[in-house]
């Protein structure tokens, strides 16, 4: 079987953040699967991967030990083409875009990258730049996903008692709703012209909800009565979401359970959004927005005119929170109390815009996580506690370029 490595690339995993904090790039949830789920299914192997030693506790990571092993960069959604072009490569070979970026080689030592025979991809390699592109390739990411998951199978059920705008099947005769067991839906408006809705294993949406797809519910979500959506949205495991969501990703074990409103979003994992939250994602001049940026450690232009909350990993958002444009949370974060807060704050911080903010201990942040992983039966383990206690050592490193 082929040895096939899924590496990080150091600028992908800067620009990625604070989402990289705390997995590889491979396990961020796009569409309805992991980006490593979904070269796994496509390009049969044994898979392994590489990233950066900052995730080194929690993550094993692969070093290469055969010649013949593939590497495949790790921010690249597959497709076929992609797939031909890198499991076509021959040992000393190295598949790069037009612009010269790595995207696969075969061999183990690419720290010489010259030392491979360059082969251009002509093709359109779709890949996670920065860390607004999980919202943005999310409506790709999850037709194709859903296409995959869903052929040759039927649904769990159809779904009784809803109002369905447009057809159960596309005009190749593929189904655009699918239900897996345990899931339901009943009394709910889905509107299936603009993409499909999948719902996972034990997944639900209550009545009253109103859904345009494409919508993806993994297992154990759940939507709540009388939410909005506005696809492309996932709500990964165990996520319970309402209110209104555009264009939305939650990776997994986030609440936002209430009303407000949520719009080209990304959500990390044991995050809570409280009562009648809401985050702009546009700017009332209408102009391009800029985003903080990790890696160059200021605040990057983009060509966006649609960005809203970044939040990383055990981060909260109090009732009625407000948050401007294109708002990044790092990791272990509590916003609290009335008035917009800076579009940056950096992770284990607490406070609040008309009172400012404060350091979070350690010993708080892993009281607090103790806490939310036990109402879902997980426990916070050792290897987990090493990776934040270096997350909370970087982000102290880092707190005085951005005060």
């Amino acid at each position: 079987m082929q040895n096939i490595i899924l590496f990080d690339n150091k600028d992908d995993f800067g620009n990625l953040l604070p989402i990289t904090f705390t997995r590889p790039v491979s396990a961020i949830r796009v569409g309805i699967t992991t980006i490593r789920e979904k070269w796994e299914a496509m390009l049969p192997g044994s898979y392994s991967v590489r990233h950066t030693d900052f995730l080194r506790d929690v993550f094993p990571s692969q070093e290469c030990t055969l010649d013949d092993t593939l590497h495949i960069r790790s921010s690249l959604l597959p497709s076929p083409e992609l797939i031909d072009a890198a499991g076509s490569l021959l040992p000393g070979e190295m598949l790069v875009d037009s612009d010269g970026d790595t995207l696969a080689f075969r061999g183990c030592d690419a720290r010489t990258p010259d030392s491979f025979n360059k082969v251009t991809f002509s093709g359109d390699a779709k890949r996670l730049r920065y860390v607004f592109d999980i919202f943005l390739l999310n409506g790709e990411a999850l037709r194709q996903d859903f296409r995959r998951l869903t052929a040759g199978r039927e649904s769990n059920g159809a779904p009784a008692n809803n109002l369905i705008l447009g057809d159960f099947t596309d005009a190749d005769g593929l189904p655009q709703i699918f239900i897996e067991e345990g899931g339901c839906v009943e009394g709910a408006v889905l509107n299936l012209r603009e993409g499909p809705v999948y719902i996972g294993k034990n997944a639900q949406i209550m009545e009253g909800a109103c859904v345009r797809g494409g919508l993806a519910l993994c297992e154990g979500a759940t939507l709540r009565m009388g939410a909005k959506v506005y696809g492309p949205t996932t709500l990964g495991p165990y996520c319970k979401a309402g209110g209104e969501l555009s264009n939305v990703v939650m990776i997994g074990y986030s609440n936002k359970s209430h009303d407000g409103f949520l719009g080209n979003a990304v959500i990390g994992e044991w995050c809570n959004i409280g009562a009648g939250v809401n985050a702009s994602n546009l700017k009332n001049d209408y102009s391009k927005i800029r985003i903080w940026n990790y890696m160059q450690q200021r605040f990057m232009r983009t060509d966006l005119q649609f960005c809203g909350l970044i939040m990383g990993d055990h981060s909260k958002a109090g009732v009625n929170c407000m948050f401007n444009t294109a708002t990044v949370l790092g990791v272990g974060v509590n916003v609290h109390g009335s008035g917009f807060p800076r579009v940056f704050v950096p992770s284990f911080s607490e406070g609040s815009a008309s009172a400012g903010f404060s350091d979070v201990s350690l010993q708080k942040f892993f009281d607090i996580a103790i806490r939310v992983m036990d109402r879902r039966n997980h426990e916070i383990t050792e290897s987990e506690r090493l990776l934040y206690s270096r997350i909370y050592e970087f982000s102290q490193s880092h707190k005085h370029h951005t005060r």
